[in-house]
């Protein structure tokens, strides 16, 4: 056959034919007028070749494999060469995937570093700073309006539902017991060696939860002292991303994870959608005795939220509190 013939049977171009003739893995007849005649086994070579190349060796690598063939076995790895090509391949692979591991290892420390180089004051004795670009608001940024989804909230009584912290252990929102807690939800927390949502600054109140989590930790001893028994922030995330979070930013309380949406489910809490992901929308509840006492809802600014909880704690709170 001529060798646009054996390149349509064997899935090639005629260049790679005269490129596998060219190593000697093939050996065409010659016709009388010069012309290369290739038979049916050469094109079953050209295909044996073809595949053993894309599992990963090397053209001039396969040379074991078809003199197994030509030498009249059925399968081109019935030899032990072929087998002896299979392990040298397979070393190749091995070392490749080490060295790429051992590349992509240093490159996400480097990456570490770098997301995180300013994240510390980096003097004796100074207080750590969160990263700027992170805490630092857009002047320019949306303000969400109320949609009205959290008019059904006061009065509800929290759900039996147990969530995750990063503590390592789990919440029963509805078993807190006596006294006010404060659960601020939040959409995404962002970190220093991850981007956030496309468009992010431009949603309604999505930017700002860690400006929100610092205002918190910040104000954390106050709030406590103006009677919140406990602290919490809510999110989607994991709680392997939240504990990161935790630990970069030092917050005195735990972070719930509800990748579920559990809570949502329940009472109907506010969600949007950001890059094709479902994220909580920025609400706080004040939960008293088990009952849902006060919804924050929407919140903005994100960066003076806690200032904006503490003053209600301090004023009709504490007026709700001497009534009851």
């Amino acid at each position: 056959m001529r060798i646009s013939e054996i390149a349509r049977r064997a899935g090639v171009t005629a260049k790679t034919v005269r490129y596998y003739e060219s190593l000697g893995l093939i050996a065409p007849a010659r016709l009388a007028n010069g012309y290369r005649d290739y038979s049916e086994h050469d094109a079953r070579l050209v295909r044996e070749a073809r595949e053993l190349n894309r599992l990963g060796i090397p053209v001039e690598r396969t040379r074991p494999f078809l003199e197994c063939l030509t030498n009249g076995r059925d399968h081109a790895d019935d030899c032990p060469s072929s087998l002896a090509g299979y392990r040298e391949a397979i070393d190749d692979l091995t070392l490749r995937i080490e060295e790429l591991t051992a590349r992509r290892s240093v490159l996400a420390r480097h990456l570490h570093e770098a997301a995180h180089r300013h994240s510390r004051a980096g003097r004796e004795g100074a207080e750590e700073d969160t990263v700027s670009h992170l805490t630092d608001l857009p002047a320019d940024l949306p303000a969400p309006e109320d949609d009205g989804a959290a008019t059904h909230l006061p009065g509800r009584p929290v759900p039996d539902v147990e969530l995750p912290d990063t503590t390592g252990g789990t919440v029963a929102l509805g078993a807190l017991g006596e006294g006010r807690a404060i659960v601020y939800c939040y959409p995404l927390t962002g970190r220093p060696d991850t981007d956030l949502p496309e468009g992010w600054n431009t949603i309604p109140g999505a930017r700002g939860c860690t400006s929100e989590a610092c205002d918190f930790r910040d104000h954390h001893d106050d709030l406590k002292a103006a009677g919140a028994t406990h602290v919490f922030g809510l999110s989607s995330q994991d709680t392997a991303y939240q504990q990161e979070v935790v630990e970069r930013l030092r917050l005195p309380f735990p972070m719930l994870s509800d990748t579920g949406f559990r809570l949502s489910a329940l009472l109907g809490l506010p969600t949007f959608r950001a890059d094709g992901v479902q994220l909580y929308k920025r609400i706080t509840l004040v939960i008293r005795d088990g009952v849902i006492e006060h919804v924050f809802y929407p919140v903005f600014p994100p960066n003076t939220h806690a200032q904006r909880v503490l003053e209600w704690l301090r004023g009709e709170g504490n007026l709700a509190g001497v009534r009851a």
